[in-house]
């Protein structure tokens, strides 16, 4: 017997599956697993078989086409790929969850396809099922470019790549990185991603806090002391106690980011808030946002001071007593770009 990897796509239509099923079997054909993708066109269906081993290519797309399958692919595969597409696709996730640079080849293992990593605009700004294949913001910058020969890729694959993608981005924030930062005058704070076991600390920051602070952070309504869901970062400042000070959060919608920062008024003026502004920047930048914007009132100078202090592009939008800076990122990207290559951003 011989294992063959078979697509077709058949009309979704009652009897239609059974009629493509019984064709198979009568060139004694044992389906081990089916998968059925629902596209515009009609219902794509993945086959593993096993077939006898005198059964040829041509055969075997016969058997296919006689089922009322159209656009028929086979290949003939190995006993290692017997294992379903689900186990595979955790598999991966957990791969990239270990380490997120390998989101590339995870994403090459879990589609069987090439992956280039490009700084092409294009790829990033246009995400889905283009031209063939499959595109896709990567987390750290750019797009990633995923193409093969055969069979087409279904959108059913591009939710799977695009779910992994995400989980890259999210384990990249997660992880246990810390950042030691030196305040004016010899002191030093550590900023680090929060936990649910920060909970109570930031909770007890809150209540340190006066009201002119919460309404600056939360810009008049209640304060929140959960975790914001992903996609999201939440970090948290400390002292050499482990007193939560500050707390910084950005949250992510496609390629635009949007944060946010809170200081207790004991902790202000020192550089704490510039210190997780940057961060945050850091963090967004490396998640591959354009664009990061800031909500506050018009009179918060020192917020407006350090936003523009970021060393890219803003810009300001007022709507009444609340102003939102907005920080281009992608000079920044550019450049980061430009230092890995050595060569300046867009080619010599």
């Amino acid at each position: 017997m011989a294992l063959w990897r078979v697509r077709t796509t058949v009309d979704d239509r009652p009897g239609f599956l059974a009629v493509l099923t019984a064709s198979l079997a009568l060139r004694s054909i044992n389906i081990l697993s089916v998968q059925v993708h629902a596209t515009e066109s009609g219902a794509v269906d993945d086959f593993l078989v096993d077939a006898p081993s005198e059964l040829t290519e041509a055969e075997l797309l016969a058997a296919v086409v006689r089922g009322r399958g159209r656009d028929p692919w086979v290949h003939r595969t190995e006993a290692r790929y017997l294992v379903d597409p689900p186990t595979e696709a955790l598999a991966a996730a957990m791969r990239v969850v270990r380490d997120p640079d390998d989101l590339p080849e995870a994403l090459a293992a879990l589609l069987r396809a090439e992956v280039i990593q490009t700084g092409e605009a294009w790829v990033a700004d246009r995400p889905g099922l283009v031209g063939g294949g499959i595109n896709l913001a990567d987390p750290v910058g750019g797009g990633l470019r995923i193409t093969r020969d055969a069979p087409p890729f279904t959108p059913a694959e591009y939710a799977r790549a695009r779910a992994l993608v995400d989980i890259a981005a999210q384990a990249r924030l997660s992880t246990g990185v810390r950042w030691r930062v030196a305040l004016p005058g010899g002191d030093e704070i550590d900023i680090r991603p929060a936990t649910e076991a920060d909970t109570e600390s930031i909770a007890a920051m809150h209540a340190r806090c006066s009201p002119g602070t919460l309404r600056s952070r939360f810009l008049g309504g209640r304060p929140l002391v959960r975790l914001h869901p992903e996609p999201a970062a939440t970090l948290v400042a400390t002292t050499a106690i482990g007193l939560v000070v500050a707390t910084g959060v950005v949250a992510f919608d496609g390629v635009e980011a949007e944060m946010s920062v809170l200081v207790e008024d004991a902790a202000q003026k020192r550089g704490v808030g510039t210190a997780l502004i940057r961060r945050l920047r850091e963090i967004a930048t490396e998640v591959g946002a354009d664009v990061i914007h800031a909500h506050t009132y018009r009179e918060n100078a020192a917020m407006v001071r350090t936003i523009e202090r970021l060393g890219v592009p803003v810009t300001r939008t007022c709507d009444g007593p609340l102003l939102t800076l907005s920080a281009d990122l992608r000079p920044t990207r550019d450049t980061d770009r430009a230092d890995a290559s050595g060569e300046p951003a867009g080619g010599p």
